[in-house]
């Protein structure tokens, strides 16, 4: 049998590292590194500052730089202030299928979950006209409620949230009501937002995770086509997007037109300056090193973890917080494997053995997805940090994937995720000695 307390540790480091975001306050409480804190800063303002009240802000980074759990630190930050509604499209539209109406509609549904969840006392006269609103939009039979019965519109909204999730012809029925009466379902979101404000006293704030995860075509579709309707509810809104579909021009323009400039980045984290790593020698971002190895710390403990591990798995991560979890998280299921396969050993830890092995995997994943053409552009974008077209559909797919990582100082430039380059030396597309 393998060393309980050893199998204990490692299991802990393993689900402590598993891919996803910090979400719920203990979690938050309990990891929460000081990180991202400009972009955390700009959102509070865009928000607090804007005079009507209302402001829709545009977040965007790389997919797993962090943002899903800055937004939450972000709601829990302003809780005492605005009723937050956070909530993630993925857990409540099929991806495949999110539009502009299911949002406003999700929009609607999540703010009136939370004020079930936050038991906020919205006269009841308003409250059952709103349950009939949904029951009869989602052909959902629900009785009027007694006043005693907190659960049931609770569970009507758990219901709503079950059926946009798992059945189409919900949502082509949302789609066929409001495609040509936009007007009606903003209307019932102002007044839903309304009756929530006037019964909590706070202002009402709408943060939408996970709707950078959509495929670039369906975000174009969205926002470009249909973004003044995404605008018109009358509270303030967080809307997440990719950070490829910002390569957009005309997709871009219309987003910083409508926003009127109100978008938010939330960069990667240098750990070298431009050029940097072609040096034999590079200088090295320490206090952003340091932060990342304290989220690394966090999660396993420092006795199967050493300083020096940490370190070169936060290098390898390329300054990603998502890979940084990836890398630490491989680690830990290999380890696993290993104190099973061998139960004498009473003082494993991650070594540089088994951190080549994480990397190994790794990189053989990223592999089965690259083709002539990718990798073209990406040699291309390892010489001259930038590729000879940034707009073009396979370099935004490799931005998307995390191929290529977005940096932005005085100029924004593009590098290959280390275990890309890494990969690029062994095919002895660049120079391995750089």
């Amino acid at each position: 049998m393998p060393n309980d307390s050893l199998l204990k540790t490692f299991q802990k480091s393993y689900q402590n590292t598993d891919l996803t975001p910090l979400l719920q306050p203990e979690q938050l409480v309990k990891f929460w590194v000081e990180y991202g804190s400009t972009s955390l800063e700009e959102l509070v303002q865009l928000v607090e500052d804007n005079a009507s009240r209302d402001a829709k802000v545009i977040f965007s980074g790389h997919r797993g730089c962090g943002k899903s759990t800055l937004l939450a630190e972000f709601g829990r930050n302003l809780s005492d202030r605005y009723f937050v509604a956070f909530f993630s499209i993925a857990e409540t539209i099929e991806m495949s299928d999110v539009n502009h109406i299911n949002i406003l509609f999700a929009i609607a549904v999540n703010l009136m979950l939370r004020a079930e969840q936050e038991q906020i006392s919205i006269p009841e006269s308003i409250k059952n006209a709103f349950y009939k609103w949904f029951a009869k939009r989602t052909q959902i039979e629900v009785e009027t409620p007694k006043s005693a019965e907190l659960s049931v519109g609770f569970d009507l909204f758990k219901i709503i949230t079950g059926k946009l999730k798992t059945e189409a012809s919900i949502r082509n029925e949302l789609k066929r009501e409001f495609e040509r009466n936009i007007s009606e379902l903003v209307a019932k979101l102002n007044e839903i937002a309304a009756a929530i404000q006037g019964a909590s006293k706070k202002e009402v704030l709408v943060i939408i995770d996970d709707l950078d995860k959509l495929d670039l075509a369906v975000v174009r579709s969205i926002f470009q086509e249909h973004i003044k309707a995404l605008f018109l509810p009358g509270f303030s809104i967080v809307y997440t997007i990719p950070i490829s579909s910002l390569r957009d021009i005309s997709l871009s323009a219309t987003l910083r037109t409508e926003a009127d400039d109100q978008i938010v980045i939330m960069p990667v984290s240098k750990l070298l300056a431009k050029g940097e790593r072609r040096k034999p020698n590079p200088t090295y971002q320490d206090d952003a090193i340091k932060v990342l190895c304290e989220v690394l710390h966090k999660r396993i403990p420092k006795e199967i973890l050493e300083s020096d591990i940490a370190r070169q798995m936060v290098l390898h991560s390329g300054g990603v917080l998502r890979e940084l979890m990836r890398i630490s998280n491989r680690c830990c299921r290999i380890c696993l494997r290993e104190i099973r396969r061998t139960p004498e050993q009473t003082n494993f830890k991650v070594t540089p053995v088994v951190l080549d092995e994480a990397i190994k995997d790794l990189r053989l994943d990223f592999e089965t997805t690259l083709g002539k053409i990718d990798y073209e552009i990406l040699k291309e974008t390892y010489e001259k940090f930038l590729p000879e077209d940034p707009k073009e559909q396979a370099f935004l797919d490799l931005l998307h994937g995390l191929d290529v990582l977005e940096y932005r100082n005085s100029e924004v430039w593009y590098d290959v995720h280390p275990i890309v380059m890494d990969l690029l030396q062994r095919k002895g597309l660049i120079n391995a000695s750089n």
